[in-house]
C-alpha cells in the first residue's frame, strides 16, 4: 500500500492521549506498518499510556522488557506529578531516551525505527532508541578483492560502518557529522575527516555542495557524486568511491573527506586525483617493488586500450609507408575477400566485445565467465573464417578488450576516448590521432576536484610528489601527504 504522509508541521500536541494518538494516526494515514500499543498499568488503571512503532525497523524484545513491561508491572508507579520525567530517568531501561513536543521530530523518530511513548496528562513524548532491523554480515567486497590486507568490506548499516573506520583510526581528531540527505528519503549521512590534517576549504566546500543537493530521493552515493562533481558533464569522476574501510582509513590520514551513506556500501571520498585510477588497495600490501610494476603496467593498459585501434587504423588506411613490407603484406593477405573496410571491422568487433562484456556482468558469474571466455572465442574464429573480418583486426580488439580490463574504474572513459580517436584517425590518419590525443589532455587538465587539480603532481618535478605517483616508493621515503588536499603535510613526525 502506498503510504501518504501528512505534514507533521501543522499538528500541536496536547494533553488528552486520545488526541495525540489520532494526531500520529493522522500522519501515518493508510499505512498498515504502523503500529499503536495503548497500555496502562496494573496497580493503578489512571496511568494510560501508549507506543507507536514501525513494524520490522525495531527490536520486539526491547519494547517488551524495557517498556511495556516495567511500566505495566511496577506496583508504585501512580498517574500523578511529573510522571514522564519519573519513567524516563527511573523506569526505562534504554541506552538512548529524549523527550520532545516536536511533531515533526516524532515522526521522524518513528521512521527511523525507534519508538514513541505518550503518556495520558502530557503534551510531550518519549523517543526511545529500540531499532533492530537485520543487516547483512560484514564480509569481503567482490569488486574489490585483495590477496593481502583486511577483508572487511563496507554493510548496508552505516553505524557499523563508521565502527569499522574507527576501529582503524582510534583518535578523538577523528570527526564524525551527521546530516540528512533526500527531500523524501531523509536518508541519514556521515561526513568523516581528521581533524588538524583536513583542509578547511575543501571541507566547507563540500558541505556547501550537500546543502544544494535538492533531489527527492538518496537511495545511493552515485545520486549524490552527480549533483556535487565538478564537470559533471566530464565522463572523468571527480569523487572516489569504495567498498573498504581501510582504503576510507587510508584517504582520511592523507587529508581526505569521506561521506558515508545510510543503506549503501559504498563510500564516497574527495578530492579524487587523475593518477587514482590506477592505484590499487593492493599496492600497499605489496612490495613496492612489484607495487610500483603494477601500477606502470595500468599507465600502459590504458594507453593501449584507448589508441591501439585508432593508430592500427591510421596506419593501415593512410601511413603504409610506416608498416615494415613483410608485415604490410600480411596484412594485405589477410584482408583478401573481406567485404568491409577497416574502420567497419573495428567498429563491429569493438561493440561485440562490449556487449559480451556487459552481458557477462549482468547475468550470474558462473555463467557469465564462460559466455564471455567461449562467446569471444566462437565468435572471433567464426568471422575470420567466414571472411567477415581480418584475423589482425581480431588481435587487435583482443588486445583493446583485455587491456581495457586492467582499469576496470575507466571503461567509460575508455569507451569514449577510443572511440573518438578512432574516428579522428578514420579522417585524418595520425594527424587526427595527435588531435585526439590533445584535446583530451587539455579537457584532463582543466578539471579540478573541490578545487584540486585533478591532474596534481602528475607534472611536478619535485621527487617528494612522485613517491606515490606512477611508482610507490617504500613507506619511509614518503614523508609528506598530497600538497593542496592537507592542512598538515608532513606524514612522517620529524626526529
Amino acid at each position: 500500500m502506498i503510504t501518504i504522509m501528512t505534514p507533521a508541521r501543522n499538528y500541536t500536541l496536547s494533553t488528552s492521549l486520545q488526541k495525540n494518538v489520532e494526531i500520529i494516526k493522522e500522519i501515518f494515514l493508510n499505512d498498515d506498518t504502523l503500529i499503536h500499543r495503548p497500555f496502562e498499568n496494573q496497580r493503578n488503571p489512571d496511568l494510560k499510556c501508549c507506543i507507536f512503532y514501525i513494524d520490522g525497523m525495531i527490536d520486539a524484545n526491547i519494547i517488551n522488557k524495557n517498556i511495556i513491561v516495567p511500566i505495566t508491572r511496577n506496583p508504585v508507579l501512580k498517574a500523578e506529578g511529573n510522571i514522564i520525567n519519573h519513567l524516563q530517568y527511573q523506569i526505562i531501561t534504554s541506552n538512548e531516551i529524549q523527550k520532545t513536543n516536536d511533531t515533526n521530530q516524532l515522526v521522524t523518530a518513528i521512521i527511523s525505527g525507534d519508538t514513541v511513548l505518550f503518556v495520558e496528562g502530557f503534551p510531550e513524548a518519549l523517543i526511545i532508541n529500540t531499532k533492530g532491523w537485520k543487516t547483512r554480515s560484514i564480509t569481503e567486497p567482490v569488486s574489490e578483492r585483495v590477496l593481502r590486507g583486511s577483508r572487511e568490506g563496507f554493510t548496508e548499516s552505516i553505524i557499523m560502518n563508521l565502527s569499522m573506520i574507527r576501529r582503524k583510526i582510534q583518535t578523538p581528531d577523528l570527526k564524525f557529522e551527521f546530516l540528512v540527505l533526500g527531500n523524501q528519503t531523509q536518508t541519514k549521512a556521515c561526513i568523516c575527516y581528521i581533524d588538524g590534517i583536513v583542509n578547511k576549504k575543501i571541507l566547507t566546500e563540500l558541505y556547501q555542495r550537500l546543502e544544494n543537493f535538492n533531489l527527492d530521493g538518496a537511495l545511493g552515493i552515485n545520486y549524490i557524486q552527480e549533483c556535487i562533481k565538478d564537470h559533471p558533464l566530464s565522463p572523468f569522476k571527480t569523487t572516489g568511491n569504495t567498498e573498504r574501510p581501510d582504503i576510507v582509513a587510508a584517504k582520511l590520514l592523507e587529508g581526505r573527506i569521506a561521506l558515508i551513506l545510510d543503506g549503501t556500501p559504498v563510500a564516497m571520498t574527495v578530492p579524487y586525483l587523475f593518477l587514482e585510477y590506477f592505484q590499487s588497495n593492493e599496492d600497499y600490501y605489496l612490495n613496492f617493488y612489484f607495487a610500483s610494476i603494477g601500477r606502470l603496467l595500468r599507465i600502459l593498459g590504458f594507453i593501449i586500450t584507448t589508441s591501439v585501434p585508432a593508430i592500427y587504423l591510421a596506419l593501415v588506411t593512410f601511413h603504409q609507408e610506416l608498416i615494415p613490407t613483410p608485415l604490410i603484406l600480411s596484412i594485405s593477405a589477410a584482408r583478401q575477400d573481406v567485404p568491409f573496410p577497416s574502420i567497419l571491422e573495428l567498429i563491429i568487433l569493438l561493440t561485440t566485445f562490449e556487449i559480451l562484456r556487459e552481458a557477462g556482468t549482468r547475468i550470474p558469474t558462473y555463467i557469465g565467465q564462460a559466455l564471455s571466455i567461449v562467446g569471444a572465442l566462437v565468435l572471433g574464429q567464426a568471422a575470420v573464417q567466414a571472411r567477415f573480418v581480418s584475423a589482425p583486426i581480431v588481435i587487435v580488439v583482443a588486445l583493446t578488450g583485455i587491456t581495457g580490463l586492467m582499469v576496470p574504474s575507466l571503461s567509460g572513459v575508455a569507451i569514449l576516448s577510443r572511440a573518438s580517436l578512432l574516428l579522428l584517425s578514420a579522417l585524418l590518419g595520425l594527424y587526427g590521432y595527435t588531435f585526439g590525443v590533445t584535446a583530451w589532455l587539455i579537457h584532463l587538465f582543466r578539471i579540478h576536484s573541490f578545487g584540486v587539480p585533478f591532474t596534481l603532481d602528475l607534472t611536478s618535478f619535485h621527487l617528494q610528489d612522485l613517491k606515490d605517483t606512477a611508482i610507490r616508493a617504500p613507506w619511509w621515503y614518503m614523508k609528506y601527504r598530497p600538497k593542496q588536499i592537507t592542512f598538515n603535510r608532513r606524514r612522517i613526525k620529524s626526529d
